[in-house]
């Protein structure tokens, strides 16, 4: 099974871009789309009719939104993690399979001025209690945006951004937090250097430069490893200030 997940930076934007030509090439069996920024009936489908497409979209018009286009047919879809403070925004939505349940999620941003990092800390302990329940039931995968670059190796310029947004000790902690909890960070199962990136700013030439940041993940339940084959980027494709990334399960 091939899943894969792409912030699009709107999904109205990224459809006059070969949005639906880079689906039909890279023929994924379920696609994780964050920032969608519209509502359903906004959007005209021009993915493969294979796909359901399930939105949670936020109250806000042109704002954050998720939605997650998936050729199984889900047992059930969970849009938000019952906080509402949280759900307001659109950030999550949760397909549940025979076997694991997949949870794409849009992560807030603390903001350059680190006026929402408060916000955020809260946000990481609520969306960790909401994986943990989960996992309880069934093998988790969670995937998205995540805002934020782990490791000194997630990005071209950690001395210079340090306590930047994005790369606080705060920020980081709540990374931490997933993998204390049982949950892998699939591309370093399989990728341990630097220089891989997924969000380039529009600035600077930095993407044909490769200055970049690793702020879009897949993060799997431990006992998924095994079935777990590749996790990758896709830096080439374009549309997007982010690029795509996935992984294969067998």
């Amino acid at each position: 099974m091939k899943i894969l997940s792409w912030n699009v930076n709107g999904m109205r934007a990224v459809q006059k871009k070969g949005f639906a030509e880079w689906v039909s090439k890279a023929r994924p069996d379920i696609l994780c789309l964050q920032e969608s920024r519209a509502l359903p009936e906004q959007v005209e489908p021009d993915w493969p009719s294979t796909f359901e497409a399930h939105w949670n979209p936020a109250e806000k018009k042109g704002y954050s939104g998720v939605l997650t286009l998936t050729k199984p047919v889900p047992l059930k879809v969970t849009r938000g993690i019952g906080v509402a403070e949280h759900d307001r925004e659109g950030r999550v939505l949760t397909t549940e399979y025979d076997d694991f349940f997949l949870v794409n999620v849009y992560v807030p941003n603390a903001q350059r001025s680190l006026a929402r990092l408060p916000y955020r800390q809260e946000w990481d302990r609520d969306f960790l209690a909401y994986l943990k329940k989960l996992k309880r039931r069934k093998p988790v995968v969670f995937c998205g945006d995540f805002n934020v670059a782990h490791t000194e190796i997630d990005l071209a310029n950690p001395k210079s951004n340090k306590n930047t947004h994005g790369f606080t000790a705060e920020e980081r902690a709540g990374f931490d937090a997933f993998v204390k909890a049982g949950f892998l960070d699939s591309f370093r199962e399989f990728e341990p250097a630097g220089g891989h990136y997924t969000w380039w700013s529009n600035l600077n030439n930095a993407r044909a430069r490769n200055v970049g940041w690793r702020i879009d993940y897949f993060m799997v339940s431990a006992n998924l490893r095994p079935r777990l084959k590749k996790a990758f980027i896709l830096p080439q494709v374009m549309g997007s200030d982010h690029c795509p990334v996935g992984i294969e399960l067998a």
